[in-house]
């Protein structure tokens, strides 16, 4: 175990934006998307470990706000996130995130971490994680549809880990995939703004869909879409939200992460209770089979699940034990004796005086 929880009582480690991407940096974002996919892959293994449940939310007419808990009865944690789509009218971020973790022994949490970059890069990681085993094989060209603050990821995680080299951007926002056009040009990436969904996903191997507007849309349509296409659907995260034309998901082999919770936010919402889905664990425990030829349709509907967030938060506290860089915040009081919380006031006056 971590000396964070060795000397709880020093302060919590926190992970600001600014030391997160100094982290990223000093690793490089493909070496981080490569690790984090194989831990990803581990956790997943091991999913029955995890006391897992649908995430809570908390909707309204401008968005949503999400509590998301799991733990593997060593270390819990938890993410607080958004998604409301307005905000990048008033120059804030669509999601804005932060998580917690904390050891279930004590109780005491021993890390809090920005978690903007890294949903960002657990879900790219995670999307390139399950194209591994569902994608055709010797992909090249992905397609990204909606190129918002996730695209960059995508590309990169999909280039570290399954080796693509074509991406194909599509927003209805042009400056959206002019600005995925900049971010990516020093990657070693031939990269092509297409004016259509149709001219998008044209000779693509992968498709991912993520797009905002939080309404039952219909991105790709089914005759859009040839056999021996992986699509990685994660634009859909809450009831009322959908990007795939239901006929896509009646020719297809869908997977999801956590069965209940997709029901409810993912793509197969609007199918029927009785449609079969594969949980991708199994996937990878070998106990349910992933692609099974190169012509076969394959669907990720992902919605993003709290055991990712667990996974990218234990990353990050290793990678921080290791160069011992974070800052401590003043968040659980310290006093001598845990039984005299009164003490914490004993310097501070308890009545102001009454001046006439």
């Amino acid at each position: 175990m971590s000396h964070f929880i060795a000397q709880p009582k020093q302060g919590v480690p926190f992970v600001s934006v600014q030391a997160m991407a100094k982290l990223i940096n000093s690793l490089g974002v493909e070496n981080v998307l490569l690790d984090l996919t194989h831990k990803l892959e581990t956790d997943f293994a091991r999913w029955t470990e995890f006391d897992k449940s649908s995430r809570y939310a908390a909707h309204s007419p401008e968005g949503v706000i999400e509590l998301m808990p799991v733990s593997d009865g060593q270390m819990f944690s938890c993410k607080y996130v958004n998604g409301h789509p307005k905000n990048t009218f008033r120059k804030l971020q669509t999601v804005a995130a932060f998580g917690i973790l904390a050891d279930v022994d004590s109780g005491y949490p021993v890390m809090i971490s920005e978690m903007c970059l890294l949903t960002a890069l657990r879900t790219a990681a995670t999307s390139a994680m399950v194209a591994k085993y569902l994608a055709p094989k010797n992909s090249t060209t992905l397609t990204l549809i909606g190129n918002g603050a996730q695209s960059e990821f995508q590309a990169l995680a999909f280039k570290a880990v399954l080796g693509i080299t074509h991406i194909r951007l599509y927003d209805i926002d042009k400056s959206a995939s002019k600005k995925v056009f900049a971010n990516l040009s020093a990657c070693g990436l031939n990269v092509t703004i297409c004016n259509s969904v149709q001219e998008a996903v044209k000779g693509a191997d992968i498709i991912t869909t993520c797009t905002a507007d939080k309404t039952n849309a219909t991105i790709l349509t089914n005759d859009m879409i040839s056999q021996g296409v992986h699509i990685n659907a994660i634009g859909g995260d809450c009831p009322g939200k959908t990007e795939l034309d239901a006929r896509l998901l009646e020719r297809a082999n869908v997977f999801v992460e956590y069965e209940p919770q997709t029901r409810i936010e993912g793509e197969i919402q609007q199918m029927s209770p009785s449609f079969t889905v594969t949980e991708f664990h199994k996937v990878i425990n070998k106990q349910s089979l992933g692609r099974t030829s190169q012509d076969e349709l394959t669907i990720f509907d992902g919605v993003g699940f709290a055991s990712e967030d667990f996974t990218a938060l234990v990353f990050i506290r290793d990678e921080l034990i290791k160069t011992g860089e974070f800052a401590l915040l003043d968040l659980i009081t310290q006093q001598a004796d845990p039984r005299n919380l009164f003490s914490v006031l004993s310097d501070q006056p308890l009545v102001k005086e009454h001046v006439a």
